[in-house]
């Protein structure tokens, strides 16, 4: 953790790639929002209008969105993976998916894009699975990616947010394999920033939920993961359960009173690639 009491915060969209106007609300909250960067689905519908956007926004930092849980495999198209984690669970057991080829070929096709990933994380955070995150960790440091997201919230006292109680028993039950998680990425050489927000509020936070994490963010380095988008007829169309929440996420994200947030308590926002520690 950084000594002088710093705060540094990453906001980082997941799912770039899923939908061409999931694209766009992400592009929009990094060039008139707090946005900073995003993690691209390799097997996503829209991986190619991403990947166009990204290069043409140099100052958005890309990341790779792993994908175990929905979605076709790049090794075989025809093949869909499960829908959910506990089928996913299942599959690895009896051995119906390579995990590490899976994910080294989605790695794979965003360099190929052009694009340098200065961070990773997983759909559906299946890198707390110990296999995924083998996987994820040893492709970090052979492709030279330092950073890897750590899924543990940081707790949100006093939050406007209701948050149902099985979110935050899951978030609890994360919890549980904190230790392995953080052994296994140090011995692949990756790092993780000193805290993580967004699991517990995912899909049900606007402006003021925003200022008030902001207002109680820890000193240190932080991630906020968020998922901003227009919500038009393509994204209704599609398997997500995050629609309507997008559009409330990408006015949060550009709020003017966020971004007043952000200057009254002296935070710097930054990417992965400029991230300290």
């Amino acid at each position: 953790m950084l000594k002088d009491g710093a705060r540094f915060l990453a906001v980082n969209a997941d799912d770039f790639g899923f939908t061409r106007d999931v694209n766009a609300g992400i592009v929009e909250a990094h060039l008139n929002g707090i946005l900073t960067s995003t993690t691209l689905m390799a097997n996503g519908r829209e991986f190619d209008d991403a990947a166009r956007l990204a290069r043409e926004h140099s100052t958005l930092d890309v990341g790779v969105h792993f994908v175990l849980v929905g979605g076709r495999s790049l090794l075989d198209p025809s093949r869909e993976f499960p829908y959910t984690v506990s089928g996913l669970i299942q599959a690895m057991a009896l051995r119906r998916i390579r995990v590490y080829d899976e994910l080294r070929a989605q790695i794979v096709k965003v360099v190929e894009a052009g694009i340098q990933p200065t961070h990773v994380d997983a759909h559906k955070h299946t890198h707390l699975l110990p296999p995924v995150l083998d996987a994820v960790a040893r492709l970090a440091e052979e492709f030279g990616v330092r950073w890897v997201r750590r899924p543990f919230d940081f707790p949100l006292t006093g939050s406007p947010d209701e948050v149902p109680w099985q979110t935050r028993l899951v978030s609890l039950a994360f919890n549980g394999v904190r230790g392995h998680f953080h052994r296994a990425l140090a011995r692949r050489h990756c790092s993780t920033t000193d805290w993580f927000a967004g699991f517990q509020i995912t899909g049900r936070f606007g402006p003021h939920s925003v200022v008030h994490l902001l207002d109680h963010l820890p000193p240190g380095t932080t991630e906020f993961m968020v998922h901003p988008g227009f919500c038009s007829a393509e994204l209704l169309a599609a398997r997500t359960r995050l629609k309507a929440s997008r559009e409330r996420e990408l006015e949060a994200l550009l709020d003017r009173e966020v971004r007043a947030a952000v200057e009254r308590n002296g935070i710097r926002l930054t990417g992965y690639g400029r991230m300290p520690g």
